[in-house]
């Protein structure tokens, strides 16, 4: 029995393959030539010093950022990202506290998830619980570690110092 462009996907389906081949090629060689070029930059081992940042993250959060000196605080660099909590108000009413829906999404997606990432970490799992014991949802929890994440991000990108474990801190006090 011959099903109906059988004899088509003989010769179109090799052809796609050998397209797929070529296609994951590339992305292996652009892979390597974005480690490369991260391990080149300056700033690389500042950011890849900090738990959940890798070196995908990290070239997201320096494309995206630089070295920080477009910012004049965490807090603006927070805004920019779009993980700063936005108070809606209209008139007398105030509405609390909701996730921005505007601001760098691709910035936000790396705080985002190297926040996730972190989780592992004693520090920021320790304070993902305590957001998670106020009554924050996941997410909400993940944004609110990503924005503190942020805050030493910035302090690292300024001074151009890498991540010392707050254990470590406290420890040489």
């Amino acid at each position: 029995m011959v099903v109906p462009g059988s004899r088509s996907a003989e010769s179109v389906l090799p052809k796609l393959a050998d397209s797929l081949k070529a296609v994951l090629l590339q992305r292996k060689q652009m892979t390597v030539d974005i480690e490369e070029m991260l391990a080149d930059h300056p700033l690389s081992q500042v950011l890849t010093s900090m738990p959940g940042i890798g070196v995908r993250t990290g070239a997201r959060i320096l494309l995206e950022v630089g070295d920080g000196t477009a910012f004049a605080s965490a807090r603006q660099l927070a805004s920019y990202a779009g993980i700063a909590p936005i108070t809606h108000r209209s008139g007398s009413s105030i509405r609390g506290e909701f996730p921005s829906r505007s601001g760098n999404h691709k910035l936000k997606r790396a705080l985002f998830l190297s926040a996730f990432a972190a989780l592992h970490d004693p520090i920021s799992r320790a304070y993902y619980d305590r957001k998670r014991a106020e009554g924050k949802m996941h997410n909400a929890a993940l944004i609110c570690l990503a924005r503190r994440r942020c805050d030493v991000l910035y302090a690292m990108l300024k001074t151009k110092t890498l991540y010392r474990h707050p254990a470590v801190l406290s420890a040489a006090a």
